[in-house]
């Protein structure tokens, strides 16, 4: 908290031992990968080492049993996404480069030349030049590359016009094939490259250097997140009808030498990467989310069914070796933590809990728009007295198609929320996942009024209940919840919410053209605002400006490339002209989400302080 920064060591975790500390000398270590021989963990981290630091994350290697790091790449350009091939003698990692350069000295030259050059200006004529907190703008792309364990890398996609995904590659982006003289991964083959573009699976041998189009003769989709079968003979793969619909679900697909079947299509749930193979190749494990949870699930190639092998709450991320599967799992009451074979495996954070009360969750359903049933959490305060009368608070998810789920959140944690004496409302509206692609697709083209009938089909459901104060109803939201909010005041009558909350949310769909997924605006929207002005502003929150007269705390920060920051100042500005009493708290250092220690303790801090203001 005094660094106002966090920091991260690694952890060897066992079902038969206690946890034991592999590394303490980076500031965040992390992406740890065992090597299949069991010998060496790989990991990603800015250190120093025999008198150099880095300026960029390196690969370190540090024996199983422990011991001192290494550094294993020295590239200018940095690493990412680590994985191991099969041999235990090679690695593949991400580096952004130049693709008209040849060779790590040209790339570490032009490096230090951007570093050192005093003008920082922007010059681009690209679709794709931002996304989320950063820029895309420096001609940077990238690229796959492979280096043994003497050091000695090779970038796999030098001369070609072939790259990865830029919107933030991960290590699902590609896969090696179990002998390792393959590699499969996704690519744009458009020239403008689109956030909404639709990508191919490509095979590269890496003897020949051939590539080859896994997904030329098959339906045209979105096929990413690829991984080789035990035999290497077929790839499973997520692939999404994207020419259907903006948020089409991302289904299971298998490719094999003569087809490609997309597997999971009876299954009406979105299929989260990454997929992990049973070793007998008869199933797949994925993720999906379902009625506000995420479960761990098999799914039989065979008859084509999906079962819960670890349910959430949360399953958040999860590996499979040795028979066994370790995941990452939370719940609304329990913080993220390892588990293996559904045992949890560690105790990092059960000292700290046992200082807190929290309080207990209610799953409710009731009617909503057009008669539809809606999931609702609702959240009490510790020592929650039905005899006494408590304020209400709406905390509403962002997206729109995501979820208020049976989940431990760090930035809005519904049990900090209660214990200040509220009981909140976590509704999952029309438009929100885990129930269906029909529920999804309900709000395309006509966003707000679904979810603001849900909304208020929730506040008077709840309000029925004695212990609910009806005079004091408040409601906050986090971007696309933010946009809520705003979408809210002028819409219900004045006064029925106290006050506010905005936390990056959008207030203008025509300025919101600025931000990084302008591409998607007339798919999910309905139109461009140039060509059909009416259909914008009926799903525009500026458009009721004339009725706004609830009090309202704006939260932006400056680097937030998804709701740009000016919306939150647009908002601010306009409510302040109208007189409506208003706050502005903005962090010129974070992005759609504050995440540095000593921000997100202000951010409750002026929250709290704002709902208490107004209810007195």
């Amino acid at each position: 908290m005094a660094d106002n920064k966090g920091s991260a060591s690694l952890w060897v975790l066992s079902a038969a031992a206690k946890p034991r500390l592999l590394t303490t000398a980076g500031e965040k270590d992390g992406q740890p990968a065992w090597s299949p021989d069991g010998k060496h963990i790989a990991f990603v981290a800015k250190r120093e080492w025999q008198g150099k630091k880095d300026d960029e994350p390196q690969i370190y290697l540090i024996a199983a049993d422990g011991g001192e790091a290494r550094r294993l790449t020295d590239l200018a350009t940095g690493v990412a996404a680590i994985k191991w091939f099969p041999d235990s003698k090679r690695l593949a990692f991400i580096s952004w480069v130049w693709p008209e350069l040849r060779g790590e000295r040209a790339q570490a030259k032009r490096t230090k030349e951007r570093k050192d050059d005093k003008v920082k200006a922007h010059r681009l004529e690209h679709t794709l030049y931002r996304f989320w907190d950063h820029w895309l703008s420096d001609g940077r792309v990238p690229h796959l590359f492979v280096v043994n364990l003497g050091g000695r890398a090779r970038d796999l996609f030098e001369g070609t016009r072939y790259e990865l995904v830029r919107a933030d590659p991960d290590r699902h982006s590609y896969d090696i094939s179990p002998d390792g003289r393959r590699i499969a991964f996704a690519f744009d083959p458009s020239e403008e490259k689109k956030l909404d573009d639709e990508f191919s699976l490509f095979e590269l041998e890496l003897a020949s250097r051939r590539f080859r189009d896994l997904t030329a003769a098959g339906p045209r989709r979105d096929y990413r997140q690829p991984r080789y079968s035990p035999d290497g003979a077929r790839i499973a793969c997520l692939s999404a009808n994207l020419r259907s619909s903006p948020v089409a679900p991302n289904e299971i697909t298998l490719i094999d030498k003569n087809s490609i079947t997309v597997a999971s299509r009876r299954w009406d749930r979105n299929i989260e990467a990454p997929l992990r193979w049973s070793a007998d190749g008869a199933a797949i494990l994925c993720m999906a989310q379902d009625h506000a949870r995420q479960h761990l699930y098999r799914f039989d190639l065979k008859t084509r069914k999906a079962e819960p092998v670890v349910r959430g709450g949360m399953v958040h991320e999860f590996d499979l070796a040795g028979g066994a599967i370790a995941c990452i799992r939370d719940d609304m009451h329990q913080p993220p933590a390892v588990y293996i074979d559904a045992r949890k495996v560690e105790n990092f954070n059960d000292a700290l809990l046992r200082r807190f009360q929290l309080g207990v969750a209610e799953e409710v359903h009731y009617r909503g728009a057009e008669g539809g049933k809606v999931q609702m959490w609702l959240v009490f305060p510790p020592r929650f007295d039905p005899r006494k009368r408590y304020p209400l608070l709406h905390s509403i998810h962002g997206g729109p198609h995501s979820i208020a789920g049976d989940t431990w959140h760090w930035r809005w944690n519904n049990h900090a929320f209660a214990a200040q004496g509220y009981i909140v409302a976590c509704v999952n509206y029309h438009g929100s996942s885990s129930f269906g692609q029909k529920w999804i697709e309900s709000i395309r083209h006509r966003f707000g009024k679904l979810e603001l009938a849900d909304i208020e089909a929730a506040t008077r459901h709840v309000l029925k209940r004695r212990y609910v104060d009806r005079r004091r109803v408040f409601a906050a939201g986090g971007s696309y919840g933010g946009y809520m909010v705003a979408w809210m005041n002028g819409r219900v009558p004045a006064g029925r919410y106290r006050a506010y909350v905005c936390h990056a949310g959008c207030f203008d769909w025509v300025s919101m053209f600025a931000d990084d997924t302008y591409t998607y605006h007339e798919r999910e929207l309905g139109a461009w605002y140039w060509n059909d002005f009416e259909t914008i502003e009926a799903q525009n929150p500026r458009a009721v400006v004339r009725r706004m007269s609830t009090p309202t705390l704006v939260i932006h920060g400056a680097l937030d490339y998804r709701v740009p920051d000016t919306q939150g100042l647009q908002y601010y500005n306009t409510l302040k002209a109208k007189k409506v009493p208003a706050r502005l708290v903005h962090f010129p250092d974070e992005n759609h989400w504050i995440l540095k220690p000593q921000n997100s303790r202000l951010w409750y801090r002026e929250f709290f302080s704002w709902l208490k203001r107004f209810d007195a």
